[in-house]
């Protein structure tokens, strides 16, 4: 019987014949077995060639590797083991390609591989890389050129560096790279050095090189998948997240960032981060400055923020998640030596390394990312360091753009602070000016005794004194309803032009006794006093819309409800708030109209109120004055209102201030008259029409408070031509004064009669006054009659005057502009 080694003589001597016979003789369960069986070669030196059966075996193996969910340098380290014992490599190497700083690069994962090398021996600690650019070496330029290269004698080769053969100690003599890509980024590049037993790769081995690199490639591109999914997902969590936190906290930056960041802990997939607020301060008070100028404090000579601030860190927030127990550290006023602020720089640490601890945690840093927090207006308030990624490599492109993402999220979150905090300098700036407007219109101890006399009377302050006291001593100093100075407060006739100016407040004060609202609602009488005197000093002393203005108006509104009988279709409360808004109707007036404000916003951009307030603009003026008076409590005359009763008071001043603008009395009064023709008849009234008014028609006080009333709009007329450089409308033009009784009587028909007739039609107690309307329209007709007389003879005139020269010019009938020769 043969022996193994005669055997082993004879197939080796006769070819032909084994490779028949393992042909013919070889089962299905052979193949199984050495499908199944790892490949172990020992001796890779006496490999020629590799079989058939063999190739079959890694081929089947490296397919079982690409299923595996091990880490992509493991996987690629089984192909490229595979790949140097097929191609007969001394040693195969990874670079794997990255950017960071926006610089792209390569770095060595997997060095020296051979068919028998271990893994952990080839894989690079991210401490130990070999790092140079793509612009460097042979395998720089195949990631650059994104091309294989086969290099038989790198001697000749001019892109060759020999800058990794002298930190490894190895000559390379011939090599072949290949790029593994995606798409039209390069993921890395495999290098395979040196042909055992040869000077240089066939190109059999070349192509089997570029054969077996498909499996490296589908490995890589399957790794920078998941790894790409993990990237956005990292970044779409983070936004979202960092983007609900920043808008939950307003009131300092440093609550939000510590929010947000908190937040995201997980997301960023680093060891420890840190935050450190720069001091945003320009420009040092000048005592700041009296130290460095006098030569007791050396002047700052460090580096300074691109917008020119000395780069001073007034806090920092450090944040440790290395281990199981997680710590927030928030230094004030760290120093500028502290470990934070100088591993800011990468360049530093780049440098320096710290291989020490940097505190007494014992945490050493490996590497770092650093960006600015940018606000709206690009300056940086804060710089953001994140410091050694969890799988300990370095922080690349994708972990800049998360971080980026992050950092100028919270850049934008700071318009959300500074916004706040504008808004609450805005707010104390309004309560300054407001307390400032009071001190000067607000009723002084003075003037509130010359009505509510307490120290002349009982030498007492107001507060002392018991409120029936004080109310039969302001009865008392309140003129009777029916003798104000002669006049009688319920009559539609009345007239403020011979009653002063501090009798009109008393009047005012005697309708709200007249009411009956003062001791029903407990409206303190040193309040009731000090809110009508405040009231008459909140209006300007302008021409038509002053202190009498409002008075006519808060007396108007009182005669509708006691002399037209209204006053049984409200409550008491009702009636309390309508008359309190009617003298507030138009406080603080300037003598200019909605549309006056509307012109001079576009004109002058600093004039504030058309942009405050879109439409009603004066009125909402109005509005917003008198709500300031309720505010202060020594104003409030609602003061002792239940909640829902001063609601409701609320809510009647803004439909009655806002009801007084023009234009919304055009859009409503179809409505108004719908509502009188659905109303049944009233009955008859005991008292007779005649009680209500012995006077409707007083002439010259109609005509008086007429050429008021167009004193001030021609006054708004010389401000249009003159601020705005605008022609003004005729209402407006003092140079169509004589047009002014025509002008009357189309205010009249198109504006007033509407309401009277209709008021008048609801209620006849209230016929008076569109009788008097109706008296008031016959006498500015007369004065329209005669502008038209008046315009009638000069338009005569002219047409005579004309008449006149055609008959002297063109009596033979020839035309004047024509001739035919």
């Amino acid at each position: 019987m043969a022996d193994k080694d005669s055997v082993e003589k004879y197939l080796e001597n006769n070819p032909q014949f084994a490779k028949e016979y393992f042909d013919k003789k070889v089962r299905a369960e052979a193949l199984s077995a050495a499908f199944s069986a790892p490949v172990d070669v020992k001796d890779t030196a006496s490999f020629k060639d590799v079989n058939s059966l063999q190739e079959a075996a890694i081929i089947y193996e490296l397919v079982q590797q690409m299923q595996t969910q091990l880490p992509m340098e493991e996987s690629l380290h089984k192909v490229l083991q595979r790949i140097a014992l097929i191609i007969q490599a001394d040693r195969i190497g990874f670079y794997i390609c990255r950017s960071r700083n926006g610089i792209p690069e390569l770095a060595s994962c997997l060095f020296d591989v051979t068919p028998t090398s271990k893994y952990d021996g080839n894989l690079v600690h991210p401490q130990a890389e070999i790092v140079f650019p793509l612009d460097m070496g042979i395998v720089g330029f195949t990631a650059l050129s994104k091309k294989p290269q086969n290099v038989p004698d790198i001697t000749k080769n001019p892109k060759f560096s020999d800058f990794v053969d002298k930190q490894t100690g190895y000559t390379t003599k011939c090599t072949l790279t290949f790029p593994l890509m995606a798409e039209k980024e390069c993921l890395g590049v495999v290098m395979a050095l040196n042909k055992i037993g040869a000077d240089t790769f066939s190109p059999e081995d070349e192509k089997l090189f570029h054969k077996y690199m498909n499996f490296a490639q589908v490995i890589a591109l399957q790794h920078h998948t998941n790894y790409m999914f993990n990237v956005e997902s990292r970044r779409s969590q983070v936004l979202l997240w960092s983007a609900s936190k920043v808008f939950e906290e307003l009131t300092d930056i440093e609550r939000q960032f510590h929010k947000a960041l908190y937040t995201v802990r997980i997301y960023l997939g680093c060891e420890r981060y840190s935050v450190g607020l720069l001091d945003m301060t320009k420009e040092k008070e000048f005592y700041d400055e009296w130290p460095v100028k006098l030569g007791d404090v050396e002047p700052y000579k460090g580096p300074k923020t691109p917008d020119g601030r000395e780069i001073i860190f007034y806090k920092i927030i450090d944040y440790l998640l290395e281990g199981i127990k997680e710590e927030i550290k928030v230094i004030p006023g760290p120093p500028i030596d502290h470990w934070a602020l100088v591993s800011g720089l990468p360049s530093y640490v780049a440098e320096n390394g710290f291989k020490e601890a940097v505190d007494e945690t014992g945490f050493v840093i490996k590497n770092c990312l650093s960006l600015p927090i940018v606000n709206k207006k690009e300056e940086i308030v804060g710089i953001a360091t994140f410091f050694n990624r969890k799988d300990g490599k370095p922080f690349d492109e994708h972990d800049e753009q998360i971080t980026e993402a992050l950092t100028q999220f919270l850049g934008w979150s700071v318009l959300v602070c500074d916004t706040y905090d504008r808004l609450n300098r805005m707010e104390w700036r309004k309560d300054i000016a407001q307390e400032m407007l009071l001190y000067q219109t607000k009723c002084t101890a003075a003037e509130m005794q010359s009505i509510l006399n307490t120290k002349e009377k009982f030498d007492a302050e107001p507060e002392d004194l018991d409120q029936k006291e004080m109310y039969k001593l302001l009865r008392a100093n309140c003129p009777p309803a029916d003798n104000v100075t002669g006049e009688n407060l319920y009559l539609f006739s009345f007239s403020d032009l011979p009653v002063s100016e501090t009798d009109l407040i008393r009047a005012g004060i005697r309708m709200f006794f007249e009411l009956g609202v003062v001791e029903k609602f407990k409206v303190p009488a040193e309040t009731l006093t000090k809110w009508m005197y405040t009231v008459r000093k909140g209006y300007r002393s302008i021409t038509y819309h002053n202190w009498r203005h409002g008075f006519n108006v808060g007396h108007t509104m009182f005669c509708l409800l006691q002399t037209g009988k209204l006053r049984k279709y409200y409550s008491d409360l009702d009636a309390f708030a309508m008359v309190a808004a009617a003298f507030c109707h138009d406080i603080d007036h300037r003598g200019t109209n909605n549309l006056y404000q509307t012109k001079q916003v576009k004109k002058v951009s600093q004039h504030p109120l058309a942009k405050l307030h879109g439409s009603s603009i004066m009125e909402r003026h109005h509005l917003e004055y008198s709500k300031t008076l309720m505010g202060d409590e020594t104003l409030n005359i609602f003061c002792n209102l239940q909640k829902r009763q001063f609601e409701n008071v609320q809510h009647l001043f803004d439909v009655c201030i806002i009801a007084t603008d023009l234009a919304l009395y055009f859009k409503k009064r179809t409505m108004f008259q719908n509502i009188v023709n659905a109303t049944e008849p009233m009955p008859d009234e005991k008292e007779a029409i005649n009680y209500i008014s012995n006077n409707p028609t007083r002439k010259e006080i109609i005509m008086y408070v007429a050429l008021m009333v167009a004193a001030e709009f021609w006054e708004q007329g010389d401000l249009e031509r003159s601020v705005l450089d605008q022609q003004p409308i005729p209402m407006m033009d003092r140079n169509c004064s004589e047009q002014l009784g025509k002008m009357q009587c189309g205010f009249i028909d198109f504006v007033c009669s509407f309401v009277y007739k209709e008021f008048s039609r609801f209620h006849k107690e209230i016929t008076p006054m569109f009788d008097g309307l109706k008296n008031n329209r016959c006498e500015w007709n007369k004065h329209a009659e005669l502008y038209n007389a008046k315009m009638k003879a000069i338009e005569d005139e002219k047409k005579k005057l004309e008449d006149d020269e055609n008959k002297k010019g063109g009596g033979d009938g020839k035309s004047k502009t024509c001739t035919i020769c």
